[in-house]
């Protein structure tokens, strides 16, 4: 599973954004770090989410693929 394209183009663009894939044996997580000391909120509306993170916010529609969506320690944590 890639990352959703709204944060893909803000990582390539800000260097302080930044995304780890990670495969395990029962599942995929993609890992959205937003920079040292930034807190991440996440808010779901239908199949749409919408993260705030310090003064910068992004929408994207979940993949169909997600099996999860939350945040932990200000990061955004997407699990296929």
């Amino acid at each position: 599973m890639d990352a959703p394209a709204p944060l893909q183009s803000a990582a390539d663009e800000q260097d302080d954004i930044t995304i780890a894939r990670r495969e395990y044996e029962d599942e995929n997580v993609v890992t959205v770090d937003f920079g040292r000391g930034v807190e991440a909120h996440l808010d779901v509306v239908g199949k749409t989410a919408i993260v705030v993170a310090g003064d910068r916010q992004f929408e994207f529609e979940i993949p169909d693929e997600a099996t999860d969506v939350t945040t932990n320690d200000g990061m955004l944590i997407i699990t296929e």
